[in-house]
């Protein structure tokens, strides 16, 4: 008997969504905290604050899954590739965030798990049939309606609202190449790559914007979050930069574990909990609460979601079924 020499992927669907699930309530304060803090602070300080103590405690899971040992790889441009495209994924939503509502925003960052479905096909092999497929055009159709391109008078430019489609596809990207690493790569190492990603990409923003000088050349409130002027955290900013960290390497783990653990097209769909938590803070913190054009792209993406997720787990009972029966013979 030959056994083969290459690594397994991990197959625990039940983990993969307690971990995708505890993800994306820690991403919805992220995104509520950044949206807090973008009136007064860049994006780039945020993200080296943020990232800078994200990293310390991811640290401390990597000496609780083997120690330093594990954040040794034989793919590192892969990891660099990885952590690039949740850098673009990040960038380009919160540049957004600071001007569009936070349910709007989630709500068009959510053709994510479609994007990985589609995704999954040619990077990673899985099969995806006519009826997800059509789901997936029924959540595309979702975006079309709460962008609204016939529309001539809107208080946001087209642009501004592809910015958390944009951040979607990278984010896509980034899951389907998490799922091949995460054969062979610890949640706590692939947390550390991406914090380090992170400090890397902000720090040369500093750099370049950190003083401000760039903000007298631009009007637009996205522009002016990405190039002001680093300041000091105030009063009890500094506490909610921290609880940020803390946050962040929350989810650096849990999102990078729930990948690890179960196929893409199994977990993706469970992010769609980010909804309504995204409506909540909304409404809570700013008041806000989603137009009708919003609410009928929500159900198109969130239902399409939901059919794709249906049918993924109704495959998996058919081929359960099948190996049961093999088994009797």
């Amino acid at each position: 008997m030959v056994v083969s020499s290459a690594p397994q992927s991990i197959n625990r669907p039940t983990a993969g969504i307690a971990f995708i699930l505890v993800g994306m309530i820690a991403i919805s304060v992220n995104d509520m905290l950044i949206k807090q803090l973008s009136g007064g602070y860049p994006l780039h300080q945020m993200v080296f604050i943020r990232s800078s103590i994200g990293i310390c405690f991811s640290m401390v899971m990597v000496q609780m899954e083997g120690g330093l040992s594990i954040l040794k790889t034989r793919t590192p441009w892969l990891h660099a590739m990885r952590g690039l495209l949740i850098v673009l994924s990040n960038l380009t939503y919160f540049t957004a965030l600071a001007v569009i509502s936070l349910a709007d925003a989630t709500a068009l960052f959510f053709v994510a798990p479609l994007m990985i479905t589609l995704l999954s096909i040619p990077v990673l092999g899985e099969k995806v049939g006519p009826f997800r497929l059509g789901a997936v055009a029924v959540g595309f159709l979702g975006v079309v309606v709460m962008i609204e391109p016939w529309k001539e008078q809107r208080a946001v430019a087209v642009a501004i609202l592809l910015l958390p489609v944009l951040s979607a596809f990278a984010y896509a990207l980034n899951q389907v190449v998490t799922r091949k690493l995460g054969a062979t790569t610890k949640a706590s190492a692939l947390a550390v790559y991406v914090q380090a990603m992170f400090i890397v990409v902000s720090i040369g923003f500093f750099a370049v914007a950190g003083d401000g000088h760039f903000v007298t050349a631009t009007t637009g409130d996205s522009m002016r979050f990405l190039l002001r002027a680093w300041t000091w955290p105030q009063g009890t900013d500094i506490w909610l930069f921290t609880i940020l960290g803390l946050n962040s390497a929350i989810v650096g783990y849990c999102i990078a574990q729930a990948y690890r653990m179960a196929d893409a097209a199994t977990v993706a769909p469970f992010e769609y909990i980010g909804l309504p938590m995204a409506v909540f803070w909304g409404w809570l913190l700013w008041h806000e609460l989603p137009g009708y054009p919003t609410i009928a792209g929500m159900v198109l993406i969130a239902g399409s979601g939901l059919f794709v997720f249906m049918r993924e787990h109704h495959k998996q009972r058919r081929i359960a079924s099948a190996r049961m029966v093999n088994r009797r013979y």
